[in-house]
């Protein structure tokens, strides 16, 4: 539906533009000010109809995520090779987070958040089975296994 939205209104601006060569206006100042801005309008609408279009040949910007399964003790498990850590430091007072994200297969991923520098404990490129538990908003890591 917002494909469609969008190619729409991508070429109602063309068609403004058109109007403007039709009447003669186009080589002054007004016409080519009209011009570009209608242009602009319409690039701008029809890069959006492209990237839905793209998303929704790929099934979507995330790819897919499986969810992580339980162990005993309420831990859950998630395995995948470590594409990126970051690290983001908070404001005193608050924890410090690090985004894991772990690659599943070509398309697939899964994007975690724990409390603290991760950036040593899941180094980028390994293969790993994350033992971890959801404690007060946050994962908090249990246990690392490469692979």
């Amino acid at each position: 539906m917002v494909l469609l939205v969008s190619l729409l209104l991508a070429l109602i601006p063309l068609l403004g533009i058109a109007w403007v060569v039709i009447s003669g206006t186009l080589f002054t100042v007004d016409g080519l000010f009209m011009s570009l801005i209608l242009l602009a309008m319409s690039s701008i609408l029809g890069l959006n109809a492209l990237y839905e279009l793209r998303k929704s040949r790929s099934g979507g910007p995330q790819g897919t995520q499986t969810p992580p399964r339980t162990v005993a003790g309420g831990g859950l498990v998630q395995k995948g090779k470590v594409e990126s850590v970051e690290f983001y430091e908070s404001h005193v007072g608050q924890p410090n987070k690090s985004i894991v994200r772990l690659l599943q297969a070509p398309s697939s991923f899964q994007m975690l958040v724990f409390e603290g520098d991760m950036r040593n404990a899941l180094p980028v490129g390994q293969r790993v089975e994350i033992t971890f538990r959801k404690q007060s908003g946050h994962n908090e890591l249990l246990n690392v296994s490469y692979s």
